[in-house]
C-alpha cells in the first residue's frame, strides 16, 4: 500500500507529517472525508470496524464487498479518483465474537480477514488483544501476537490469490475498546515503553516463525495506549509529557510508527502534538458521527422555525423512540434514567446514537427532512443562529444553502482539525 508506506517513510525521515483514519460507515461523514482528501490532494483513509461490516452484516448490514462498493460510489461522486482512496479494516480478530470459544472466534476471524482482503482492503489491523471463551485472563503477548500472525497469514493468501498492492498491517497488544470507555473516574496508564518494545519482540518473532518475514517489513503501525481517551462526558487529553520516552523508543523501530486511536475530541493543538510525537495515524470516528449530529439536530430545529412544529419531521423523536425501543447498543453505556437518559441518548461523546441512523425509520425522516430543506431552502438567519459557521460559508460563496451542504461543512469542521495536524494543507 504505497500511500500509506510513503507516509510512514517520511515521518520517520523528519517530516512531521501523518495519516489520519476516518471510521465511519455513514455515507455523510464518507462524503464529507472523501471532498476534504479531494480539496487538500491528500490520501483519503476510510475504516471500517469489525462489528460495523464483517461476513455476517455487521449493525450496517453492510459485508466487506458492500462497503468497498457504498465507499468507491461516493468517491466517484465526489470526484476523487480511486488510487487516492485506502480502505482499512479496524479491529479485525475475535472483537464480536469474544463469548465464543477462542478456535471458534478465531475461524470466524479468518473468514473476517479473508473477506476484507478479497474486497480491497489494504490496511489491516491485526486485533486479537481481546481474551475470547476458554481464554486465561488478561491474554499473553506471545498468545496475542501468534493469533494476529495466524490471521496474518490469511490475509497474505488472499493478497496473492486477489492481486493488487500488498497490505500494509498495524498490531499491538494494548488496544483501546472500540468506541471509547464506559467508566469515567480512573486516570488511563500511559504504555510503559518496555512493554511497547516486547509487544514489537512477540509480534516479529510470531511473524516470522510462521514464515511471515515478508509481511513484517509491512507493519506500519503499533497501537500504544497514549492516554488519549472519551467517555460519555469526559475527554482525557494528550499529555506530551507522558509520553516522552515512548515516543523516544519508536524512533529506533524501522518502519514503524504509532496508531493512536480514540483521539476523537481532542484540541487541534494536541493533535498536532500526537503527530509530532510519531503517533502519526490518528483515528478518528465517534467526533465525526457527533458532528453529523449536531448538523441534523440544528437542521431539526431549523425545519421546526420554518415550517411550523405541526408540518417539520419529528427527527429527534424518531431517534429517541427507536433508540429506547433497541437499546442493545447504548444499555451497557448510560446508567441515567428520566431526563439524563434522555440527554445521554441524544448528547453523550461516546455517540452511541451513531448505531441508529441505518434504522428504517430514522432513515426516513432524515431523508424527509433533508427533502423538504432542499425544496425550501431556509432564510440565511434562521441559518445564522443554529448554523453560524455554515452561514458565514455560505455568505463568503464555500457552500450552497442545500443541506447536504450544511451538513458535510460541520463534519468537515473535525475532518480539518485532522488535515492540519497531519501536515495537509486546506486549499483557498
Amino acid at each position: 500500500m504505497k500511500q500509506i508506506l510513503d507516509i510512514v517513510d517520511a515521518h520517520k525521515k523528519g517530516r512531521r507529517v501523518g495519516v489520519y483514519s476516518v471510521c465511519s460507515a455513514h455515507p455523510m461523514v464518507i462524503a464529507a472525508a472523501l471532498r476534504r482528501a479531494r480539496s487538500d490532494g491528500s490520501v483519503a483513509l476510510i475504516e471500517a470496524t469489525s462489528n460495523q461490516v464483517n461476513q455476517y452484516g455487521g449493525y450496517t448490514g453492510m459485508q466487506p464487498a458492500d462497503f468497498c462498493d457504498l465507499v468507491h460510489g461516493i468517491a466517484d461522486e465526489a470526484d476523487l479518483p480511486l488510487d487516492r482512496v485506502v480502505l482499512g479494516g479496524d479491529h479485525l480478530g475475535p472483537n464480536c465474537w469474544q463469548s465464543d470459544d477462542a478456535e471458534v472466534a478465531m475461524c470466524k476471524s479468518e473468514m473476517l480477514i479473508d473477506q476484507y482482503v478479497d474486497a480491497g482492503f489494504r490496511k489491516i489491523h491485526l486485533d486479537c488483544s481481546m481474551a475470547c471463551g476458554g481464554d486465561r485472563t488478561p491474554l499473553d503477548d506471545a498468545t496475542i501476537a501468534d493469533r494476529a500472525a495466524r490471521l496474518c497469514a490469511v490475509a497474505e493468501a488472499r493478497w496473492r490469490n486477489a492481486g493488487g498492492e500488498a497490505p500494509v498491517y498495524v498490531v499491538g497488544t494494548e488496544v483501546p475498546v472500540p468506541g471509547g470507555v464506559v467508566g469515567e473516574d480512573d486516570d488511563l496508564a500511559v504504555t510503559e515503553p518496555a512493554a511497547a518494545l516486547e509487544t514489537v519482540a512477540a509480534h516479529k518473532k510470531a511473524f516470522c516463525d510462521a514464515g511471515l518475514e515478508a509481511a513484517w517489513e509491512r507493519v506500519v503501525g503499533l497501537v500504544v495506549q497514549p492516554g488519549v481517551e472519551f467517555g460519555n462526558e469526559k475527554v482525557d487529553d494528550y499529555v506530551a509529557d507522558k509520553t516522552r520516552d515512548l515516543s523516544r523508543i519508536v524512533e529506533g523501530l524501522p518502519h514503524v510508527v504509532y496508531e493512536a486511536h480514540s483521539t476523537d475530541y481532542q484540541t487541534p493543538e494536541n493533535l498536532r502534538q500526537l503527530v509530532r510525537d510519531h503517533f502519526a495515524i490518528l483515528k478518528v470516528g465517534p467526533g465525526l458521527t457527533f458532528a453529523l449530529r449536531e448538523a441534523l439536530w440544528a437542521l431539526h430545529g431549523i425545519a421546526v422555525e420554518w415550517f411550523g412544529a405541526d408540518r417539520a419531521p419529528q427527527l429527534r423523536e424518531t431517534v429517541l423512540k427507536v433508540m429506547e425501543q433497541h437499546p442493545k447498543y447504548w444499555r451497557a453505556y448510560y446508567s441515567s434514567t428520566g431526563s439524563a437518559l434522555r440527554r445521554d441518548l441524544q448528547f453523550s461523546l461516546s455517540d452511541r446514537i451513531r448505531y441508529y441512523w441505518p434504522y428504517e425509520a430514522v432513515e426516513n425522516v432524515v431523508g424527509r427532512l433533508l427533502a423538504m430543506l432542499e425544496a425550501s431552502p431556509p432564510p440565511l438567519p434562521l441559518i445564522k443562529q443554529y448554523l453560524p459557521a455554515e452561514y458565514r460559508a455560505i455568505r463568503s460563496g464555500e457552500i450552497r444553502n442545500h443541506p447536504q451542504d450544511l451538513i458535510q461543512s460541520k463534519i468537515d469542521e473535525v475532518l480539518v482539525d485532522y488535515a492540519n495536524a497531519c501536515g495537509h494543507r486546506r486549499a483557498i
